[in-house]
């Protein structure tokens, strides 16, 4: 079978822990861990012509990740992460590269020969950078995955930016606090996980909804009315940074390359499971990954 190509669109920076700097941004998470899956990948942003810039661009090389970068005047993108238990709150610089992306023919070309591509709201809080990713998402054939992980981060998501970005989602992700968000602002019925998911499906032509609980479970909706409900396997953690990424790229490629939804469900759990135990978004791959579930009796 053929390397299913897939792109991923957004925001890369570098995140400033206090164990110092580490190269990061969903987008190159997902493009690593599909990647790691047998795809294709290929993450699209933007740097500044800085040494920030240089040395991101450098890491992203060296993690085996192919990057489309762009090159403008604007910094390069930093962000403050501060871990609680392991566990992530991001402050983003504003007005940085990635929020400057420019239209190319080289862009638009792939955008037309991916499989699949990976998008969220971040990377599209500027005017500019939302304009150019939608219209690498139109460029998109029909068939292709538009997998829309909606990562809400700080101030940077509005209704009608959501709205849009729904409305050219074919697999839609979400977490169980961006779905209280959600509920609210659109007025989504309901008490139960199935309700919300049922709600998006009426409204939207999407054909997956994949919603996640963090350490407790995860459970993904096809539109055709299957699903697959998994717990979150627990593990040692050493941080949760690129866990959700490792799960989206593992699922969106297990899936084109046409494993069932519990196969392609239970590898995404596991990989997240694994990056968990690992300090790092990127970390080497063992032989295999541990099946985590199987360990604790599932």
């Amino acid at each position: 079978m053929q390397q299913p190509i897939v792109l991923s669109l957004g925001e890369i920076l570098w995140d400033v822990l206090p164990s110092g700097k580490r190269a990061g941004g969903a987008p190159v998470n997902f493009s690593y861990h599909a990647s790691k899956n047998g795809a294709q990948g290929y993450a699209i942003s933007a740097v500044g012509r800085d040494e920030l810039g240089r040395e991101l661009e450098d890491a992203v090389a060296q993690a085996g990740v192919k990057a489309l970068l762009q090159h403008n005047k604007w910094p390069t993108s930093t962000v403050e992460v501060q871990l609680t238990e392991g566990i992530p709150r991001y402050v983003f610089k504003e007005d940085v590269a990635w929020d400057h992306m420019e239209l190319t023919d080289e862009l638009e070309a792939l955008a037309g020969r991916a499989d699949a591509i990976c998008y969220g709201t971040l990377g599209m809080r500027s005017p500019q950078s939302r304009r150019t990713f939608c219209q690498l998402l139109e460029a998109t054939r029909p068939d292709a995955m538009r997998f829309f992980d909606i990562n809400l981060r700080g101030a940077y998501y509005r209704k009608d930016l959501i709205e849009q970005l729904l409305g050219m989602a074919t697999m839609f992700k979400i977490n169980d606090v961006e779905l209280v968000v959600l509920r609210d602002m659109f007025h989504i019925p309901g008490e139960s996980d199935a309700e919300p998911v049922r709600w998006f499906f009426d409204h939207y032509e999407m054909d997956t909804v994949i919603l996640t609980a963090g350490g407790d479970y995860s459970t993904i909706f096809l539109r055709d009315g299957s699903s697959s409900k998994l717990n979150t396997p627990h593990v040692t953690v050493a941080d949760t940074v690129g866990a959700g990424d490792a799960f989206s790229g593992t699922f969106a490629t297990n899936r084109l390359e046409g494993k069932s939804l519990a196969q392609a469900h239970r590898a995404a759990v596991n990989t997240a499971a694994f990056v968990c135990t690992q300090s790092g978004a990127w970390p080497a791959y063992p032989e295999q990954i541990p099946d985590y579930l199987a360990q604790q009796g599932e």
